[in-house]
């Protein structure tokens, strides 16, 4: 499966806070979080790895080119690395679009954090609902909710997605950021772009529009890095003991 990471964000109220670091480069646990999703991803046998990060993170694109050299952990990584500032995170995901037809994927931002053993867990689902036919792919939802501007994400009793919210409505789950979708989402995609809309969320609106099904599959918690205090948040939660999924 290819994956990709959308690292073109600036994390601008990080600076403000006094986070020297670029988003990407924020350590959890001594760990860059651009290096944490690349090592999960090579976990869970990632056939390439495809990141965009903007021409203003010179930092960012170094840390990534050396990665392409030298590997990470002494394990060679299949990385393709596009260094382009764009309008929006789906203005991002276009301008690597090119490198995700044909086969399914799983696009993230850089900065979510989750338990690795429930990312293996939902991979493991989404490479069987597309193996079946039966859905165009499986949208990662929480509901724990620390988000500033969440989208709220309606279900059926299958867990089958039925809408996208920007108001909660009843609404208990919440994206989490992390996206395995069929190449077809490609299409819809692109349709955004020529409409001239920008938000990831309504590239999900549309895809549900386009007829395309989705399962959620939610994970006990995800999540951002936007504040300062997000890291310590992080880092309590990771290293806390695992706990059951619901």
């Amino acid at each position: 499966m290819k994956y990709a990471i959308i690292a073109a964000g600036e994390g601008s109220r990080l600076a403000q806070e006094g986070v020297e670091a670029p988003k990407p480069l924020v350590r959890i646990n001594g760990e860059p979080l651009i290096d944490r999703l690349i090592r999960i991803f090579m976990q869970n046998d990632a056939e390439e790895i495809v990141i965009i990060c903007n021409d203003r993170m010179t930092a960012v694109g170094e840390h990534l080119k050396k990665i392409q050299a030298d590997g990470l952990q002494g394990r060679h990584i299949p990385l393709r690395l596009v260094v382009k500032s764009t309008p929006s995170s789906m203005h991002s995901m276009y301008e690597i679009s090119r490198w995700l037809e044909g086969s399914p994927f799983c696009l993230t931002t850089v900065d979510a954090i989750f338990r690795e053993e429930e990312f293996g867990a939902y991979i493991a689902r989404l490479k069987d609902c597309l193996a079946d036919g039966s859905e165009d792919g499986v949208m990662a939802v929480t509901d724990y909710i620390d988000d500033e501007k969440p989208l709220y994400i309606s279900t059926d009793g299958d867990m089958q997605i039925t809408g996208f919210h920007d108001v909660q409505n009843g609404c208990s789950l919440i994206s989490g950021g992390i996206y395995g979708l069929s190449p077809g989402s490609i299409s819809t995609l692109r349709r955004c772009i020529d409409r001239g809309e920008s938000r990831m969320r309504n590239f999900q609106r549309a895809l549900i529009a386009d007829g395309m099904r989705f399962k959620a599959y939610k994970f006990s918690k995800i999540l951002d890095i936007d504040h300062k205090e997000d890291i310590d948040k992080a880092e309590g939660f990771i290293n806390q003991k695992s706990g059951k999924r619901n």
